[in-house]
């Protein structure tokens, strides 16, 4: 029996996929499995057997592992109607699957049941009773979701719980109440929940949508009224607006309920990141608890309160979920923020002092001209360190130009690169031939430093952005660019800003480069 006071039930493998842009491999779906097994999920719904050879491939592969933790679910539907549930083929696919638990839907709105289904009130009971009754009997653990519950009942009480009683009479393990397009609001949850919870004596769980923003508020307040199962996706993929997100509520519970449902929480962010980089989803910034900026402080009071009693703007310590404490530096930054970044980066500076006055001045003008660099902490790293005495540059430019080619009886085109540095008095000239003028800059300037510093071959630019600041002006706007490179372990953000799109994204090129000389123990020459 377990002893967890809510237990986990995680969809992200078969409803998150069916957010927008959500996909994933057969081998994605058991690498997110595992991690979700490892870090304490107590359901992993694999997705509906025999709908697509994915799906068919992960059931395959999940019958042969060894699962620590969690119950691998099979999701389907009620039996067709007129049709005898052991005639019907996609309940006979929901056992093949070889699932400890099966978890299956049907209809709770009687809109749903005449106007969809085109049946009886009295057939589609049945039809929900003898699919819970035959996958009992098969001895399965069953997990009837009662779709648009809420809905159902908000329009004919005595029908949406008679159907519930059809899953209870069949055997049902748990009855989960579905906000299946996520309209409801948290009052109404709450109220329906606990008429639930008291009537039928069976756990009763929750899954909601986010349709109005309160996937998370309501799931919470259906546990608050006595659901013991809260049904989500990791980074709340799902249809339309998504599912309720997990890395929300699962915090919730247990930092602020009291409610402890996994092991190590601190593993939250970490699990977050690995599935959207599966999926190939940018993570949200944003994200509560979890996202990059969930504990980034920026305006300089609120800078100085959290240098002196973190919890003054920090409703929980960030290490908790696996996050970090993020000082941001704009032309809102008081000095505050510099030398906490300062210390951060383990650069003294004294209070007050001239070098610390330099530096925000410095950073003042440069936001004045259009730099930004809460997404660019290379960047203002290098700002710093060049505001002080003991800075020493790893080349000297002095010269690149970019030319393009373009053939038009061969279909040909290309932009070739020349640059001239040199490096302790070094010269060193070379020509390079890219995609697109920062590629073939990119590939010139690693030639000429290569001699010198052969580890600029072990990064690589990741992502690059172009964002035009005064866009009234017109072709004569000034362009923003900002690049993010990585060495395959840690990514860094650089930027430049100028009137010609190839001298800014010069800078925050030349920035990167020399960001990861630094950071990877090359001696300035």
């Amino acid at each position: 029996m377990n002893s967890k006071p809510v237990l986990l039930y995680d969809t992200t493998l078969r409803d998150g996929t069916q957010g927008e842009g959500v996909n994933f491999s057969s081998l994605d779906k058991i690498r997110i499995a595992q991690r979700l097994d490892e870090f304490g999920i107590d359901y992993i719904e694999g997705g509906w057997p025999g709908s697509n050879p994915k799906d068919v491939a992960f059931f395959e592969e999940a019958a042969k592992l060894t699962w620590k933790h969690a119950k691998i679910a099979a999701f389907g539907s009620t039996r067709r109607k007129n049709t005898a549930v052991e005639d019907d083929p996609q309940i006979a696919l929901l056992l093949a699957a070889r699932t400890p638990a099966i978890t299956f839907f049907g209809k709770s709105w009687r809109l749903h049941v005449t106007e969809i289904l085109g049946t009886t009130e009295a057939e589609n009971r049945a039809m929900i009773h003898d699919t819970t009754a035959y996958l009992k009997s098969h001895g399965r653990e069953v997990i009837y979701d009662a779709e648009h519950f809420f809905d159902g009942y908000k329009d004919d009480p005595e029908h949406a719980l008679a159907t519930l009683g059809a899953a209870k009479s069949g055997g049902a393990d748990w009855l989960v109440l579905c906000d299946t397009n996520g309209g409801t609001m948290p009052h109404e949850v709450a109220e329906i929940a606990a008429i639930v919870a008291k009537e039928f004596g069976i756990p009763v769980g929750i899954h909601t949508h986010d349709d109005c923003g309160l996937g998370v508020a309501n799931a919470l307040a259906a546990i608050r009224s006595g659901a013991t199962q809260v049904q989500g996706t990791v980074n709340g993929y799902g249809e339309r607006t998504g599912n309720c997100n997990l890395t929300s509520v699962i915090p919730n519970l247990q930092l602020k309920m009291g409610l402890p449902v996994v092991p190590d929480i601190s593993q939250l962010r970490d699990l977050s990141l690995f599935v959207d980089d599966l999926a190939n989803c940018a993570h949200n910034v944003r994200a509560p608890y979890i996202g990059a900026t969930a504990f980034a402080h920026k305006g300089g009071m609120h800078v100085n309160a959290v240098q002196k009693v973190a919890h003054s703007f920090e409703h929980i310590r960030p290490e908790t979920v696996g996050n970090r404490q993020r000082i941001l530096v704009s032309e809102l930054s008081g000095q505050s923020n510099v030398l906490m970044k300062a210390e951060e980066l383990g650069i003294p500076l004294e209070k007050g002092g001239d070098e610390a006055k330099a530096i925000l001045q410095r950073l003042k003008d440069l936001e004045q001209e259009g730099y930004e660099f809460e997404a660019a902490e290379a960047s203002f790293e290098l700002l710093i360190r060049q505001q002080l005495s003991t800075y020493r540059p790893f080349f000297d430019l002095h010269e690149y130009h970019c030319t393009f080619r373009h053939d038009a009886d061969r279909g040909y085109e290309t932009c070739s690169a020349t640059v001239r540095l040199s490096v302790d008095g070094n010269m060193e000239y070379t020509v390079a031939e890219g995609d697109g003028p920062v590629n073939a800059l990119d590939a010139a300037l690693r030639k000429a430093l290569r001699p010198f510093y052969p580890q600029v071959d072990r990064m690589e630019l990741e992502d690059y952005k172009v964002r035009i600041i005064d866009s009234h002006m017109g072709t004569a706007a000034k362009t923003r660019v900002l690049i993010l490179s990585s060495d395959g372990h840690d990514r860094w953000g650089t930027v430049g800003v100028s009137y010609n799109i190839i001298q800014a994204s010069w800078g925050a090129l030349v920035d990167s480069i020399e960001y990861f000389l630094m950071r990877s123990g090359a001696t300035p020459a």
